[in-house]
């Protein structure tokens, strides 16, 4: 369950799962979007990444405020800009240590095409862009429509 914090209008802040959010509390995003403000997250107490040197190591699980199931990081281009790479016909390495990889887990690199500016230019009244780690899409992002599962805890 990935936790993102958010505050409205009268500065209440609370933090919610990305894929439930509209449920607990909005009825649509339009709503959400009128009413609501992002706050920063800490890469390193929500959601669990620390470096050593030239090395990154991503926590799948981390226990702050909330529990945060997901380790998900995008590289940046400047403070409110995605970096953008064309892999046609080039490669692209990285090493995984497997020794300090948890059972059941995999250590795939996912690339996905996204708008490196986070769609800022088609929505420039979505002030929260790349910075916020918005415009992030794939499979799992909430859509209109989702219906949470009742089994599932990253829903």
């Amino acid at each position: 369950m990935e936790y993102l914090w958010w505050h409205n209008a009268i500065y209440t802040r609370w933090s919610l799962p990305v894929a439930s959010w509209k449920f607990v509390h909005f009825p649509n995003h339009v709503h959400f979007a009128s009413n609501c403000a992002l706050d920063g997250g800490s890469y390193a107490s929500t959601y669990g990444f620390t470096t050593s040197g030239n090395a990154l190591r991503p926590n799948f699980v981390t226990r702050a405020s909330q529990k945060n199931i997901d380790s998900r990081l995008c590289h940046m281009a400047g403070d409110d800009k995605y970096q953008t790479f064309n892999k046609f016909n080039q490669e692209f390495t990285f090493d995984v240590d497997t020794s300090k990889l948890p059972c059941g887990l995999n250590g795939g690199l996912d690339m996905v095409r996204m708008d490196s500016d986070s769609e800022l230019s088609s929505f420039p009244n979505n002030k929260a862009c790349a910075k916020y780690s918005i415009g992030y899409c794939d499979a799992q992002a909430n859509v209109e429509g989702l219906i949470p599962s009742s089994n599932d805890v990253s829903t």
